[in-house]
């Protein structure tokens, strides 16, 4: 038993690895369409043939790439990464989601834990600290780099 890694259409990763599950296929098990690998799907299977077989009836998917890959390869697209990991204090960032959505910031602290960042807003009169979710921001500026 293998994983494979299926060529798809660009943004229907999720929609072929659907396809693929939904299929009546006994030597398909799992479907991964992981959000940092574009346009792949990794499929673990007992052959390839029974993914050629699969590929056939679903529009988006492309080709089967050649070769086999282990579970140690794609082990770390199972687990998910914090949304505040890359952002340290001080970082410039722009919130993309809620009421302050556009206002930029600067990173004041960081909950890893909660995945919370407290950051002070630039253009704010009175400094206010505000605590947003790790993924309602975007980094602009970092010191690190």
């Amino acid at each position: 038993m293998g994983v494979f890694a299926v060529k798809t259409t660009a943004s229907q990763e999720r929609t072929v690895a659907d396809m693929i599950m939904n299929r009546e296929e006994s030597a398909i098990h799992a479907a991964l369409a992981p959000d940092s690998l574009t346009s792949y799907v990794m499929v673990e299977a007992d052959g390839h043939a029974a993914i050629e077989r699969a590929m056939e009836e679903i529009p988006h998917a492309r080709s089967l790439v050649p070769g086999e890959s282990s579970i140690a390869e794609v082990e770390h697209f199972l687990s998910p990464t914090p949304d505040v990991e890359g952002i340290a204090e001080a970082d410039i960032v722009e919130l993309v989601a809620g009421p302050f959505k556009g206002e930029k910031a600067q990173v004041q602290r960081i909950d890893e834990g909660k995945d919370q960042v407290t950051v002070e807003l630039y253009e704010a009169t009175v400094p206010i600290p505000v605590t947003v979710r790790g993924d309602q921001i975007r980094v602009l500026d970092s010191e690190e780099r």
